[in-house]
C-alpha cells in the first residue's frame, strides 16, 4: 500500500531528528513524508532541511500560526497545510508527531493489518513514555485506542469520517466516527512507540478546560462526561482534573459552541460509550 505521512511540528529540535531517523529506518518505507514547520523558533528548520536534502521523498513547508500550543485546532490546521500539498494517490494517510520513535517494523505491520482485513480503517500501536530508566505505557487511554501522535488511516475511512476535526478531541472522535461508518479500529499492542514528550506537558492555562469542551462537542451529555472526568482524574490521581473537565463541559454548553458530530452520530457515540461501561459490570 502507498503510505503518505504528514508531520506537524513546532519547536521540536530535541526530538524531531529521532522521529525522522525512525521513519527513514523503517523496514517498509513511506512513499511521501511532508513536514509542516508551524512557526518554530528553535533549530527545527535545520533538522528538517537536513532530512529533505538526504531523502527526495521528504519535503517540508513553513506555516505561521500561534506561538502557543493549543491542543486540537493548531496541530490539525498544520496537518491540513501539509495534506493539501499531497496528491490523492495514497492508500494510507498517517498523521505523526515530531516527538515519537517508531519501532522499525511499524509501517510494515500497519500495512499488514490493513491488507489482511479490508474492514480496518484506523490502525496504530501503543505509546510508551520514559520514567527513570524504563519505558512504561502512557496510561491516559485504554489499549484499544489509537493515539493521535502515530495514527494511520485507510483512505476510504479518512474520507468517510470527514477527515480530522480541527478541534480538541479530534483523536477520539475520529475513532468513534470510524465505528459509526462501519470501520474497525485496530491497535497492535506489540508496536511500542516511544513518546518522547508526555501528553499535556506544554499545554497552557486555558487548555485545562478543553477536554471537557471536547466531550460537549462530541455530544457525550453530562453523565458520560462526569464518568469520563472521574475516570481520568482517578488515573492521574488529580482531583482538579475532574473539576476542570466539568467546568469545561459547562463553559462550552453555555457558550453555545458548535458540536463536531451530528445528532445521529452523537446518539451512536453515547450508545457505544454506555455499552462499554455496562459491559464492565457483566
Amino acid at each position: 500500500m502507498k503510505f503518505y505521512i504528514v508531520i506537524p511540528v513546532h519547536n521540536e529540535e530535541n526530538t524531531l531528528g529521532l522521529t525522522l531517523e525512525s521513519i527513514v529506518s523503517q523496514s517498509y518505507l513511506p512513499n511521501k513524508v511532508i513536514i509542516v514547520d508551524d512557526n518554530s523558533s528553535d533549530g527545527t528548520p535545520e533538522i528538517i532541511n537536513n532530512y529533505c536534502a538526504q531523502f527526495e521523498w521528504i519535503t517540508s513547508i513553513r506555516h505561521t500560526s500561534s506561538t502557543h500550543h493549543i491542543p486540537g485546532s493548531k496541530v490539525v490546521n498544520a496537518f491540513y497545510k501539509g495534506y493539501e500539498k499531497l496528491d490523492q494517490s495514497y492508500d494510507v494517510i498517517c498523521k505523526f508527531d515530531g516527538d515519537i520513535i517508531l519501532p522499525k517494523i511499524y509501517l510494515e505491520q500497519i500495512n499488514n493489518i490493513f491488507e489482511s482485513d479490508p474492514s480496518v480503517g484506523i490502525a496504530g500501536g501503543l505509546a510508551f513514555i520514559k520514567k527513570e530508566d524504563h519505558w512504561v505505557y502512557e496510561n491516559i487511554s485504554n489499549k484499544n485506542h489509537v493515539r493521535g501522535p502515530f495514527k494511520a488511516y485507510k483512505k476510504a475511512c479518512f474520507e468517510a469520517i470527514g477527515g480530522i476535526k480541527p478541534s480538541i478531541g479530534w483523536d477520539t472522535v475520529d475513532t468513534l466516527l470510524a465505528r459509526y461508518y462501519k470501520w474497525n479500529v485496530v491497535v497492535d499492542q506489540n508496536l511500542q512507540v516511544k513518546h518522547l514528550k508526555p501528553t499535556g506537558h506544554s499545554y497552557n492555562e486555558h487548555s485545562k478546560y478543553l477536554q471537557g469542551e471536547a466531550l460537549f462537542k462530541m455530544r457525550y451529555g453530562f453523565w458520560l462526561t462526569f464518568i469520563t472526568a472521574l475516570k481520568m482524574a482517578f488515573k492521574r490521581r488529580n482531583l482538579p482534573l475532574f473539576i476542570n473537565y466539568i467546568k469545561g463541559y459547562f463553559r462550552a454548553k453555555q457558550s453555545g459552541i458548535d458540536h463536531i458530530v451530528s445528532e445521529d452520530e452523537g446518539r451512536f457515540i453515547r450508545k457505544l460509550r454506555w455499552d462499554g461501561i455496562f459491559e464492565k459490570f457483566k
